[in-house]
């Protein structure tokens, strides 16, 4: 069984509950996070990967979407290391 959050910061699901019915946990997912507890203190968050990826900054996925987007030709400041600041003399011992 889900109940509501504290503080509204979600929903509560004990450990024991959500395995017994993760399908349950997925559903309560769609509308905000679940808080699945352990011995009652919080574990773990469940959300919806949507969610995860604006929370995280996270965007695109891979190199070939994010080169897709729109703003893939726009300008940005590009500055390349000097060779003098990489390059080292060899060493022939």
């Amino acid at each position: 069984m889900v109940v509501d959050g504290v503080h509204g910061m979600g929903r509560m699901m004990s450990s024991r509950e959500f395995n017994q019915n993760p399908s349950e946990a997925k559903r309560a997912a769609e509308d905000g996070p679940v808080i699945v507890t352990d011995r009652g203190e919080p574990a773990f968050v469940l959300l919806r990967y949507d969610t995860y990826q604006r929370l995280s900054g996270e965007q695109g996925g891979s190199i070939v979407e994010m080169l897709r987007q729109d703003d893939a030709g726009a300008d940005f400041d590009f500055e390349p290391p000097r060779i003098g600041d990489i390059a080292r003399p060899a060493v022939l011992d």
